[in-house]
């Protein structure tokens, strides 16, 4: 089914996509089922917001869609603020010099999209606060594409962003100012997708990546940590969602110390040298209410004693709060500012 098929008319409230998990949670419900002929059907339906590319709108930011590779049905949500447009140029083609922010939504790689409410709604209001190009990665969902099919479509779109000739980013766009973030599983495939841009920086030029910003990342492991065993009650994300999430995703036969799940086996990447070879910065996000919340500081803490540029911000409250709450969004937004800002 196409992104346009799936967009259904309507706004989320900033609760209905947790009540849907929620609800499928303690009905024993995975969300997801399997169909005899291989297909998989989500039993969660959420709404989803069209693109707004007409500068009329009511929205200080516009956004459009655009494909990534048609083959896997894979597309970009370009989201630009308006003020943009709105800056008198005497100069044809000038260069306004946003940063741009590859985005990777969340939901355990297995739900949502580009186009759900509840990412489209986020996108649009962190490029109006940080006045950046936003582009946000429609990746292929497991189990029908378990990973590394996500890091892929991941790495596929900085290639893209490297020779595209869409308007609003050749205009617009700071090409050495670019940052990969993602949310929950977002952060995930952002963090996996720079291990992997490191290994062709050269070839993505004019492209300069300057740091990721992984907000919430979703890691996990074979042995339980303190913040999994039920100390913390997160109302959104249960340990019984995280293994169900790992089972659909990882490659079959895995266990849950395969790399794309826990980042600190084996002492962490080869890569990370990379990274620190680069000058990125890393800001790790994470909330003490949320039972990843240990698993993301032992990440953070392998990255400094590694040597890499890493800042972190742990605050009060449950997983991917900033998505469903403004007022933390708004602060999360100045830690971005200055985390850009320093970059």
């Amino acid at each position: 089914m196409s992104h346009d098929q799936q967009n259904q008319p309507g706004i989320a409230s900033s609760s209905s996509f947790s009540n849907s998990i929620m609800s499928h949670d303690q009905q024993n419900q995975p969300g997801i089922v399997s169909n005899p002929d291989g297909t998989y059907t989500r039993l969660i339906q959420l709404p989803s917001t069209p693109a707004t590319p007409d500068r009329n709108t009511h929205s200080p930011v516009l956004s459009k869609d655009l494909p990534l590779n048609p083959k896997n049905q894979t597309w970009l949500r370009i989201y630009l603020p308006k003020q943009a447009l709105d800056k008198p140029s005497t100069t044809p083609n000038l260069m306004l010099n946003l940063p741009v922010i590859v985005y990777f939504h969340g939901s355990g790689f297995v739900f949502t999209s580009a186009a759900s409410t509840i990412n489209h709604d986020f996108c649009v209001k962190l490029a109006a606060d940080l006045s950046a190009v936003i582009v946000s990665v429609d990746y292929r969902l497991a189990p029908e594409h378990r990973l590394p099919a996500a890091y892929e479509d991941a790495v596929e779109t900085l290639q893209w962003l490297k020779t595209t000739q869409e308007r609003w980013l050749t205009q617009f766009c700071d090409f050495s100012c670019c940052f990969l973030m993602g949310t929950s599983a977002g952060a995930n495939i952002a963090y996996h997708a720079g291990l992997r841009a490191t290994q062709v920086i050269d070839d993505l030029r004019p492209l300069k990546i300057k740091g990721l910003i992984l907000h919430h990342p979703f890691f996990g492991g074979s042995e339980r940590v303190r913040s999994e065993l039920g100390l913390i009650k997160d109302p959104f994300l249960t340990l019984s969602g995280t293994d169900f999430m790992w089972e659909l995703s990882l490659p079959i036969g895995s266990d849950r110390d395969h790399e794309y799940c826990n980042p600190t086996v084996g002492s962490g990447s080869s890569q990370l040298q990379q990274i620190q070879l680069a000058g990125w910065q890393v800001l790790v996000t994470g909330c003490n209410d949320d039972p990843l919340i240990d698993r993301q500081m032992e990440f953070a803490n392998m990255l400094k004693e590694k040597g890499l540029r890493t800042v972190t911000h742990f605050g009060e409250d449950h997983h991917g709060i900033e998505l469903f709450v403004e007022s933390k969004a708004k602060d999360l937004f100045v830690i971005l500012q200055n985390f850009i800002t320093s970059s």
